[in-house]
């Protein structure tokens, strides 16, 4: 016991009352952060800002992360850019240097040039302040609710203040979030102002109007005066017009007189739809505001109101649009789009039908292509007609779509091949069809030419408009959103490819096509088209070809052999200038003994060449003649080095025309034969192809030649030129070939000594069209609806921008032309790689939703306010001038207020409003007696007003009468379900 009484054993806890508790390295961490930000020293003597810097200028915002034990806070700074103060302020003498020594925040308070912003921060709005810096919990964390936690943040701002000399008023965010409740101080030299905040859910019936208010307002000043100044009142009401009534949006309904009268075809397939389904102004706010008022002028209580807005001095509107409304050309791009997600096969999509029965049967088109180019029997080729072979796939389609519904029935069907293919109705013969298919191919390659101008396409890698890509993506389009959706798709796909077919079997030209090889500037498809079409161009001219030189033949041996003994007669005489004048057609001014120069005339590989040989007229110097072949024209004044002899350009076959996959495939092959000499070889040989054709063609038209001759024809860079001096003075001109020329090996004399002395059309195809139509018709039979609309995705969206500059052009709005412009741009970098981002295309289409929903809700606007483009006046001019800066600002004043002519048309929508809620006729409906006489069921032209703000100011000094005079703040905001009052007193800490 005795130990244990000892008091050297009894252990004391020891508190270090140093140490710095949660709390005060809270605040610390508060004065810290303001010290970073320099916001520390006098805030005084600032400027007042400008009247409407508060919406329209730039504001800054700053922030961190500062913590109160493990609750995490987040400090943030805004302020109004620097640069935006009133420089004309004019100075008020002794009086106006005193109230300089308040901090800006207290100026701030009197400050009547932006009471009611239309774009702010709600701090900004209920105190009218340019700079302030909120504490607030931070995100994911737990509001705070509770009494003393609230204090004791306030209580920490407090002290941080006090300690850095900050003179920035300061916030805390209490209770809910939603609530939008804030506590705060300012503090200056001698003065301090308590920011206080009352937020219910209804507003009670003292206190709904401004009597009720400017009582508050006087109780919070406590008596100080007697005779209180007099206090300032800024009022703004707010209506709401919601119900249009007969203005309704400018959509123009279809044309059923077309539609049901059956000419659905070229017109309405031709056109994307444009506009909204619905009325994209939602509503309009109009703000009747009344900026200077003392508590003498204006009458509000529970009995009487003198706030009309018709005599409010200040009008201004702002617009509402309605929330993801439904635009048809936003709606018709998205279901367009998401054909690329879809995987089925037309087989899928269609059904199989009787394939298993009919396998035989039903061959595939590359096997018949196999049996086209590599023949296992020497069967004539007339038996092997790619029509006999694909006959029974044909045939197998049109059953099973007999079997199953089609999607598409055969009137529109109709209508959509009509549209892409409009020369197929036109005529009904053969011939006049053929004729006037190379007339419309002509004319869609005269229109595409003159479309070249604007390179839209060419940005896009799409196709020119209308062209038959072109409008096969609009028609893809139309048919997917409005007649079946992706059977119909894979419907049209088929019907498609088969015409493609049926066209290429009987030589029509594809209608709006330009001639030539393919253009790589454009959409992979369009080039496969382009290619068919190049194909069936070459089988045309080479059937013309054939055909005037067997009805030549004919004639040639009519006449040397059925009237060898038989005198001529003037008749007969003038039948072979006809034969002459048919072969100048194929070829213009080409004699006959160069028929053969005709670019098309080309043997099949497995033609007999002695069959076609030219004919040799008899005589010695026909036999001269017919040893040159294939002559083009003289080559300026150069000769063969041999011989005196002119050296002739001959007919060569042209260059093969390939496809951007074709060319990137045979670049893979090439790389693929490494850089090993055997390699570089065979590379070598697979592009000298056309060079060992060219050569074939050069001897043949210039007998005797060598290998000089030809390379000062083909390249003359490589044939190097000298004057020579010999010995007799005159000077002559030698040349010889180039260093290159000379390497052991060299192509070019590898392919010269193989080259055999073949014209032009005796030598085997460089393009063998047959085989190429085939590889383009098997690759797109092949193609899924999913990568049909990869395809047509540019064509699309180039359609699309094409779409909105023509309704923007009508509706003439700047920022919209800026913003497709800006569109284009972005399209471009999105389209133009081979492989596409689909993601960032999703993006696209909505910014292309967007300025769709922009240019509609601008046309309706100027439906409701009368902006007609046949009345011209001043009154119209400011109309146009109104909507335009309805589009485009947040907040727009009326002139005129009530009485300006914006100010009468919106009056006119609110009165027609009010009528129809309450089944009440227009004036205009009723009649004279009572009009006159009036009626007691009068009904106000407005509604009442859905939100009410009322702002109290005056300069009074408080707690004490003898305290300095400063500025006092009340903004009460009065709505359905919500009432507020946000409080400004300051109080003099000196002489209280």
């Amino acid at each position: 016991m005795a130990a244990d009484s000892d008091p050297e054993s009894d252990v004391f806890e020891i508190t270090d009352f140093t140490t710095a508790s949660e709390w005060e390295r809270f605040v610390s961490r508060v004065e810290e952060v303001l010290n970073d930000w320099k916001l520390t020293g006098n805030a005084a003597g600032q400027l007042s800002p400008k009247k409407g810097t508060y919406a329209s200028g730039a504001w800054q915002e700053k922030s961190q992360d500062i913590h109160f034990a493990d609750f995490k806070f987040s400090i943030t700074h805004y302020s109004l850019t620097p640069g935006c103060e009133d420089e004309d302020e004019d100075g008020e003498g002794d009086g106006e240097l005193e109230q300089d020594a308040f901090p800006s925040a207290m100026q701030d308070l009197l400050c009547t040039n932006n009471d009611f912003p239309a774009r702010a921060h709600c701090l900004v709005r209920w105190y009218g302040l340019r700079e302030f810096v909120v504490v607030a919990p931070g995100t994911n964390c737990e509001a705070i609710i509770s009494e003393s936690k609230c204090s004791l943040l306030h209580s920490s701002i407090s002290i941080s203040l006090a300690n850095s000399g900050c003179q920035v008023p300061m916030f805390v965010q209490i209770q809910q979030k939603w609530r939008r409740m804030y506590a705060g101080e300012c503090q200056g030299a001698g003065v301090r102002t308590d920011f206080e905040m009352v937020h219910l859910r209804k507003v009670p019936n003292q206190y709904n109007h401004l009597s009720g208010l400017l009582d508050i307002f006087k109780s919070k000043l406590c008596g100080s005066l007697s005779p209180l100044p007099p206090i300032n009142i800024a009022i703004r009401f707010t209506y709401i017009l919601q119900d249009w009534q007969q203005h309704s949006w400018p959509q123009q309904p279809p044309d059923f007189d077309t539609l049901l009268g059956g000419e659905v075809g070229g017109v309405e397939f031709g056109k994307l739809p444009f506009g909204a389904c619905e009325e994209l102004i939602s509503e309009l706010h109009l703000a009747a505001t009344w900026p200077q008022l003392t508590e003498g002028i204006v009458v509000d209580n529970d009995v009487y109101s003198d706030l009309d807005p018709l005599q409010a001095p200040h009008w201004s509107v702002r617009v509402r649009a309605a929330e993801s409304p439904q635009c048809l050309l936003g709606d018709i791009l998205t279901e367009f789009f998401k054909l690329c997600s879809r995987n089925e096969s037309s087989e899928e999509i269609l059904g199989r039908g009787l394939a298993e029965e009919e396998g035989k049967e039903n061959s595939d088109i590359s096997s018949a292509l196999s049996k086209l180019t590599e023949p296992a029997a020497p069967v004539p080729i007339s038996k092997l007609s790619v029509s006999n072979m694909v006959h029974s796939a044909r045939k197998h389609i049109r059953r099973h779509r007999h079997m199953n519904d089609s999607p598409l029935n055969t009137s529109i069907l109709r209508s959509v091949l009509l549209y892409l293919f409009p020369d197929s109705a036109v005529e009904k013969s053969s011939e006049n069809r053929k004729s006037k298919a190379a007339q419309s191919n002509a004319f869609g390659k005269a229109e595409q030419d003159g479309s070249r101008g604007d390179s839209l396409f060419l940005q896009l890698k799409s196709a020119p408009p209308d062209s038959l890509s072109y409008r096969l993506a609009l028609c893809v389009c139309l048919v997917n959103y409005n007649y079946g959706g992706l059977r119909a798709v894979a419907q049209l796909w088929q019907e498609f490819v088969l015409e493609l077919r049926y066209r290429l079997e009987n030589n029509y030209l594809i209608y709006g096509l330009a001639g030539g090889p393919p253009d790589l500037r454009c959409c992979l498809l369009h080039q496969k088209i382009q290619m068919l079409n190049c194909c069936i161009e070459r089988r045309r001219t080479r059937d013309e070809a054939r055909k005037v030189h067997e009805e030549y033949r004919e004639r040639e041996n009519w006449v040397s052999t059925g009237r060898q003994n038989v005198q001529a007669t003037p008749d007969s005489l003038e039948e072979l200038p006809t034969v002459s004048t048919a072969t100048r057609e194929v070829s213009p001014g080409k004699p006959w003994d160069s028929w053969s120069d005709s670019e098309e005339e080309f043997f099949e590989c497995l033609s007999d060449q002695g069959e076609m040989e030219a004919p040799k007229p008899g005589g010695e110097k026909g036999a001269i003649k017919s040893k040159a072949e294939g002559r083009l024209h003289p080559h300026s004044n150069l000769t063969l080095l041999n011989s005196a002899a002119p050296l002739f350009v001959p007919v060569t076959q042209e260059p093969a025309p390939m496809t951007e996959d074709l060319l990137e495939e045979q670049s893979e092959v090439l790389a693929k034969l490494g850089t090993s000499a055997e390699g570089s070889h065979l590379r070598a040989r697979m592009q000298s192809a056309c060079l060992l054709s060219d050569m074939e063609s050069f001897k043949a038209a210039n007998p005797g030649c060598v290998l000089e001759d030809f390379v000062r024809w083909y390249s003359p860079r490589d044939y190097v030129s000298e004057e020579v001096v010999p010995d007799g003075g005159n000077v002559v001109v030698k040349g010889h070939l180039s260093t290159r020329m000379k390497i052991p090996g060299n192509m070019w004399v590898e392919a010269w000594e193989t080259a055999r002395v073949t014209p032009a059309h005796r030598q085997k195809r460089l393009f063998d069209d047959t085989k190429e139509a085939e590889k383009v018709l098997h690759y797109l039979a092949v193609q899924k609806p999913a990568d049909l609309t990869r395809h047509l995705l540019p064509c699309m969206l180039h359609a699309a921008i094409l779409k909105l500059k023509e309704e923007e052009s009508i509706e003439d709005i700047p920022a919209v032309k800026k913003s497709i412009q800006q569109a284009a741009c972005q399209a471009s970098k999105l389209l133009y790689p081979p492989i596409h981002d689909y993601k960032k295309i999703e993006e696209f289409i909505i910014q292309l939703m967007a300025i769709e929903t922009f240019i509609t809700q601008a046309r309706s606007l100027k439906a409701k306010f009368a902006v007609c483009e046949g009345e011209k006046g001043e009154d119209t001019e400011e109309l146009e001038k109104f909507v335009s800066s309805l589009l485009e600002d947040t907040e727009v004043l009326v002139v005129g207020a009530g009485r300006g002519p914006a100010g009468s048309i919106i009056h006119r929508l609110f009165v027609s409003a009010q009528r129809a809620a309450h089944l009440t006729p227009l004036e205009e409906e009723l009649g004279p007696d009572r009009k006159l006489t009036g009626g007691s069921d009068k009904v106000s032209d407005f509604p009442p007003p859905a939100g009410r703000e009322i702002l109290l100011r005056a300069c009074v000094p408080r707690p004490a009468p003898y305290s300095k005079a400063l500025p006092q703040r009340l903004f009460c905001v009065m709505m359905t379900d919500e009432f507020r009052l946000a409080g400004a007193f300051s109080s003099d800490t000196a002489f209280f």
